[in-house]
């Protein structure tokens, strides 16, 4: 179901976000050669999602609810074959939504690796038992079984010419083995890697084979003659390689057509493009712009996982250790559009944009996630260096703001177009700040609540509305500060009218402060526990409280009575 860019109902537009969230958890990835539908595995699913809109269309489902441990997709785009923990492959007519056929693996423990021939006739599959086993799809048996492996066999690859019928494979023992599938043995076994082997691309000519592997490294074979063409040191962790092709015009990315050129993507979060011939990298994506202290971490943080290539659509997918899937444009490797399928515990969300066309999201996570509700393009927001604990917009929608674990917030704004980058960062708060709210009639203040018991109120200059130059923040400093309570402060709030601040605290009270000096005008008592939630009523002059003893308190803003009580 897609929401509608408009304001449209929080309904829909929940039912949007709850679609962004589940629709990847991590493990295979695989893109249709029309470049119109993903497949992403999800546990006991594969889930098959429109890239247009990040609809997911319909999921392939496991009736035993086992684990999908590996699928297919068959190089006509027809078949889909799926294996599971419990040791059965499965074919589905993946357009109609069934399963046409079930069969045993024949393998003793789980299939770790699984490929179609270029003809989609004939299917490999690499298990955790050390052997590998080639199917005939169209007449239904076993054509091969082949031994020798040594550990999971966690890559399996056919010979790109029809002509020679041969597989490449590899397992634990970090060797490249070539097996003849008219005699079922192997002919051959190339030796450079002294870690795990991680991708195999084919050159054109066929003659030629470029590896990846964790010991950062790539190799280049001479197919003919069974060795090394040459060894071309990475300096990181290489998951996968991607051939370029010659027929794209990549002069932007430094790729001659006298050459061959591959795309790597590993441990570093970038995408890198090298020169086969003279083993040297000619063109490298830029890292977040993040002070130099944090860019280790975000290193780290979006490692890649896996890249392929999508050549209709002259895009590259590749998705990092953070389950995000992004799509960049092949010519030049912008990023055209960005995936986030999973978010982990979300702790705080706030519709954003013009008629509400976007939700942002904290997560369990340093970093925030801007979702655009018609298409599911998101922007992972970089910042922050603790976990981001509340949100808060204002008025217009445009303006925005984020607290945090590392004693922070931050002032984030939306462009027209709807890039988001951040304007101002506040100090001062000693622990965690975990509350705040903004000024309900213009964008002038907010005020902020943290662990160290303090509230501080923040009068804000004039915001700029473009992005001018990178890493340029404003650092604001606090224009009152008040000890607000005898223990952590959970919620702040501000009243409709901008001239009240409303406080509640873990000391089972919450307090009512002028918002033009700070000035405690009142305290709401009654609650027998810690007191997670304030907020003002839009119409009338009451304030409601909830708490861990489990009740809601409706109290009077005059008198600072209880005018009711509310039980769960």
């Amino acid at each position: 179901m897609a929401a509608s860019s408009s304001s449209g109902s929080l309904k829909s537009n929940y039912a949007v976000f709850r679609r962004i969230e589940s629709f990847y958890t991590g493990g295979p990835i695989q893109i249709t050669q029309a470049g119109d539908y993903m497949f992403c595995a999800c546990g006991s699913k594969v889930n098959i999602v429109d890239i247009a809109t990040g609809d997911v269309i319909h999921s392939i489902e496991q009736d035993d609810e086992t684990e999908i441990t590996v699928f297919a997709l068959s190089n006509d785009d027809e078949i889909l074959v799926t294996g599971s923990q419990a040791l059965l492959l499965k074919q589905w007519d993946w357009l109609g939504n069934k399963c046409t056929r079930t069969w045993k693996a024949v393998h003793r423990a789980p299939v770790a690796s699984m490929t179609f021939d270029p003809s989609s006739t004939l299917l490999a599959t690499g298990g955790c038992d050390s052997t590998i086993k080639i199917w005939d799809i169209f007449r239904q048996y076993c054509t091969h079984n082949l031994k020798g492996s040594s550990g999971v066999v966690h890559l399996v690859k056919f010979h790109p010419d029809i002509s020679q019928p041969q597989l490449f494979s590899s397992s634990m023992d970090n060797s490249i083995r070539l097996w003849d599938l008219k005699s079922s043995q192997c002919v051959s076994q190339l030796d450079n890697h002294y870690s795990l082997v991680t991708s195999l691309s084919f050159c054109p000519d066929n003659e030629t084979l470029i590896s990846s592997g964790r010991d950062k490294i790539c190799t280049v074979w001479d197919l003919k003659a069974k060795k090394v063409k040459s060894t071309i040191p990475v300096y990181e962790t290489i998951e996968s390689v991607v051939l370029l092709p010659q027929e794209l015009d990549l002069s932007n990315l430094g790729v001659t057509k006298s050459s061959t050129h591959f795309l790597t993507a590993g441990s570093k979060g970038i995408l890198r493009v090298w020169d086969a011939s003279t083993s040297t990298c000619v063109h490298s994506q830029s890292l977040p712009h993040l002070p130099a202290e944090s860019r280790a971490e975000v290193v780290g943080q979006h490692s890649l996982m896996h890249c392929s290539l999508v050549p209709t659509k002259s895009e590259v997918v590749a998705v990092n250790v953070e389950r995000n899937i992004c799509l960049y444009d092949a010519r030049t490797l912008d990023l055209k559009k960005q995936f986030s399928g999973y978010n982990g515990e979300v702790l705080d969300v706030r519709f954003l944009g013009p008629n509400d066309s976007h939700i942002v999201v904290a997560t369990n996570s340093p970093q925030l996630k801007v979702f655009e509700l018609s298409s599911s393009n998101c922007q992972i927001l970089q910042g922050h260096s603790d976990i981001v604990l509340a949100l808060d917009v204002f008025r217009k929608g445009l303006l925005f703001a984020s607290c945090a674990k590392d004693k922070t917030f931050r002032i984030w704004r939306m462009t027209e177009d709807g890039e988001v980058f951040c304007v101002a960062q506040g100090l001062g708060h000693t622990q965690q700040v975990g509350a705040l709210a903004c000024s309900k009639t213009k964008e002038n203040f907010l005020a902020t609540a943290s662990q160290d018991r303090t509230v501080k109120f923040w009068i804000l200059p004039k915001m700029p509305a473009t992005k001018e130059k990178e890493n340029q923040v404003l650092v604001l400093q606090a224009d009152k500060t008040a000890v607000a309570h005898d223990k952590d402060i959970n919620s702040v709030a501000v009243s409709p009218n901008d001239k009240l601040i409303a406080t509640g605290s873990q000391d089972k009270t919450a307090k009512l402060w002028n918002c033009e000096d700070c000035a405690l005008l009142g305290v709401f008592s009654g609650h027998k526990r810690g007191i997670w939630c304030v907020q003002f009523s839009p119409a009338d002059q009451v304030l409601a409280t909830s708490s861990a003893d489990g009740t809601v308190k409706i109290w009077d803003l005059q008198d600072f009575s209880c005018l009711k009580v509310l039980l769960w």
